[in-house]
């Protein structure tokens, strides 16, 4: 079974859309970041299950073990560019003057 690993559904894996809620139990950023963090440190353990599960012959295909890796590499990348972004966003507002 062959995954897409597009930027575009890899970034809608990280934010599903659901039902418009009330502002009261809507999440923050804090909370979208840190769902972001977990599913990428899935992503990092799945691509590492796989990993070895092809050096020690478990492996049906080596293309769903590579499909993984770089699905896992997407995923880092992703959390870094997101991760400089705030930082960005951070030290701009810091030099704001008041």
């Amino acid at each position: 079974m062959i995954k897409d690993i597009s930027i575009d559904t890899h970034l809608k894996s990280l934010f599903p859309t659901s039902a418009p809620q009330n502002s009261a139990s809507n999440t923050g950023f804090a909370d979208m970041l840190a769902d972001a963090v977990s599913q990428t440190n899935q992503a990092q353990l799945d691509a590492d299950k796989a990993a070895v599960a092809l050096q020690t012959g478990k492996a049906e295909n080596l293309h769903e073990v590579m499909l993984s890796m770089e699905e896992a590499d997407i995923s880092m990348r992703l959390l870094v560019q997101m991760r400089n972004k705030a930082l960005d966003a951070y030290q701009e507002i810091m030099r704001m003057q008041v």
